[in-house]
This record gives C-alpha cells, sequence and structure tokens, in this order.
C-alpha cells in the first residue's frame, strides 16, 4: 500500500510538472512568433562573394576514420577564401583535455592559431563545450589551456570566452550581418522548446561566386523551412548546399537516458507526447526540394540513422554524409 501511495505521488509530481511546462510552453511559443514577426528583414544588395569554401567537419557523430574522435556535437572548420571560421567546438561530455575537438584537429593538422573567427550557431551545451559552460555561459575548446588570440567571436547571445581559452571576444548579433565579404549571420529565429526555453540560433550563409548560397547550420531548431525563407529574403542568389544539423532524432537519439530520447524531448516547441515526428521529416524535404540545393548533408549528431536515410533516399547523388574528416568542397 505504501508503495502504492509513493507511485501516485511521483505520478501526481510528474503531471504538475508536465501541466506547468505546458503552459510555460504555450506563454513561450507565442513570445517566440511575436518576436519572429517583429525582425525586420532587409535584403542584402551587396553581400559580397567567395570564390571557394571547404567545410572540414571537426565534431560529429560518425567519422570518416578509426583514428578520429566522435560524439554528438558539432564543430564544422569553415575555409572561405583566405578566411577560417570555427563553427562551433563541440560538445566533449566527458570534460577531456586534450579535448575530442583537439585531437581531431592535431590529427588532421588544424590548430587553433588557423582560426579567424569563431561563430557559435547557440548556447546549447552541445555547440559550447559541455554542459559547465552552457551554465555559465562560456566556450571552451577544451577542458585545459588552449592558446587563441584576441579573434572576434559572433554569437546569438551574451556569451564569453571561458579560462580556458582567454583572448577571443565576443559580438553578439541577433540581425542579419555581413561578417566579411561573401560571409553572413543570416540573424537569429527565435524559437522556445520545451524544457529548453528560449532558443536563439544563427546559421551561417556563404556566397559562392558563381554557385550561390552555401548554408552552415549548427542545429537547425529554427527549422529548415524558416531557415530557407530567411535566407531567400536576404539574397538574391540560389541556395547551392544545405549543411548541417536539422534536430531530426526521429525513432532513436544521440543522447539517451535509459529509454527516453532526450533530444526528440527537447528538440521541439511541442510538448513531449508530440516531440518530434516523421511528418517533420517529410515537411523538411519538400521544402528543401522547392529550392533545388546542388548538395545536402545532414548532420548525424542530432538526427537518427532513420532520418538520415530519409534524406539520402530524397536526395540521391545530391547527399553527402557528413563525417569527422571528410572535407565538403565548393
Amino acid at each position: 500500500m505504501i508503495a502504492l501511495y509513493i507511485f501516485l505521488g511521483i505520478a501526481i509530481l510528474v503531471a504538475l510538472i508536465l501541466s506547468e511546462k505546458t503552459v510555460e510552453l504555450k506563454k513561450g511559443r507565442q513570445q517566440a512568433a511575436d518576436d519572429r514577426a517583429k525582425m525586420k528583414i532587409e535584403r542584402l544588395t551587396s553581400p559580397g562573394a567567395v570564390k571557394k569554401i571547404k567545410i572540414l567537419p571537426l565534431i560529429d557523430y560518425y567519422a570518416d576514420r578509426p583514428d578520429l574522435r566522435t560524439e554528438a556535437g558539432v564543430s564544422y572548420l569553415i575555409r572561405a577564401d583566405d578566411t577560417t571560421i570555427l563553427l562551433d567546438v563541440g560538445f566533449n561530455a566527458k570534460k577531456e583535455h586534450p579535448s575530442p575537438l583537439l585531437q581531431n584537429m592535431k590529427t588532421l593538422g588544424v590548430s587553433p592559431s588557423d582560426i579567424d573567427v569563431i561563430f557559435i550557431s547557440h548556447a546549447h551545451p552541445d555547440h559550447l563545450g559541455g554542459m559547465a559552460n552552457q551554465k555559465a555561459k562560456t566556450f571552451s575548446l577544451s577542458m585545459g589551456l588552449v592558446a587563441l588570440s584576441e579573434i572576434p567571436v559572433y554569437a546569438p547571445v551574451s556569451i564569453s570566452a571561458s579560462h580556458w581559452n582567454p583572448g577571443p571576444k565576443t559580438h553578439v548579433i541577433t540581425k542579419p550581418i555581413i561578417i566579411k565579404p561573401g560571409i553572413v549571420s543570416i540573424g537569429v529565429i527565435h524559437r522556445f522548446l520545451f524544457l529548453m526555453g528560449p532558443t536563439l540560433e544563427n546559421a551561417l550563409a556563404v556566397n559562392v561566386k558563381d554557385k550561390g548560397i552555401v548554408l552552415i547550420i549548427g542545429c537547425g531548431h529554427q527549422t529548415i523551412e524558416r531557415i530557407i525563407e530567411r535566407t531567400s529574403a536576404l539574397f538574391d542568389a540560389p541556395i547551392h548546399a544545405i549543411i548541417g544539423g536539422l534536430h531530426f532524432p526521429v525513432g532513436g537519439g544521440r543522447i539517451m537516458l535509459g529509454p527516453i530520447n532526450i533530444q526528440q524531448i527537447v528538440g521541439s516547441d511541442n510538448p513531449p507526447w508530440r516531440g518530434i515526428r516523421q511528418n517533420d521529416i517529410q515537411h523538411a524535404i519538400a521544402a528543401i526540394k522547392k529550392v533545388s540545393p546542388k548538395i545536402v548533408a545532414l548532420s548525424p549528431h542530432d538526427s537518427s540513422d532513420w532520418s538520415l536515410d530519409q534524406f539520402r533516399r530524397a536526395f540521391g547523388d545530391t547527399y553527402v554524409d557528413i563525417r569527422v574528416g571528410n572535407e565538403i568542397e565548393i
């Protein structure tokens, strides 16, 4: 009988928490919608262009070869002409030094001194270098000293370089801006996620001469539909490539708590009993097909193998696997 009362007590507590969070979610969704509506987007008449771009995944869930580390996080090295950008800094869930990011950089012949710009897509632990960084509103390439110069950091919220990698200076950017000729932040697209709360995420758009816009995305919490809409509003050039995370942990996730797929619960602006569904993937595929990119590459760090396979089937030869060490050149 006592066990029954304990069970009922826990069930009531969970129900109350879910009820409170659902009410909070409803209010947050409305606020996010209001914020998106208020954002005034002006077309970029002279965004500039680069001649070529290379995207080298340094951290993701799968690797191109066995001597490279993997994890459920993201860090991509972007070489756009003579500018080298580090987009996000991975997860480092085990708080290692050197981190998986640093180990992969060394293996792939990349030095921290090569980096000209750091671009943080959004302030989640798998992109900032761990949960401690998210709580402290910092980012870390590793849990030990890493020498970085006073390079600019562009982020959608106020964060700073941790004491492990002092030097870089953060610029908070919420509206679309030209970082360098041809290299553009499309600006934040606000979304309120269940449990995670307000989520402001940027994506990077690189205009490649004679080809079009290469979109590099951290997690895609904005939804690919809104990212495409924003990009089309900013540029006259077509979308040439869509590369990065779109957050489709359908039928399995990379971060599990026992049988619970954490990524599916926290990655949606719906309550957990609705979450992210197969229909969402089909809608995303349809939206991408409308703009006919030449390259589509979905990050496995926040999308299930089943979801990856849906994209492979939908885009055929256009689809490219994102794997650590597998450089994509455009």
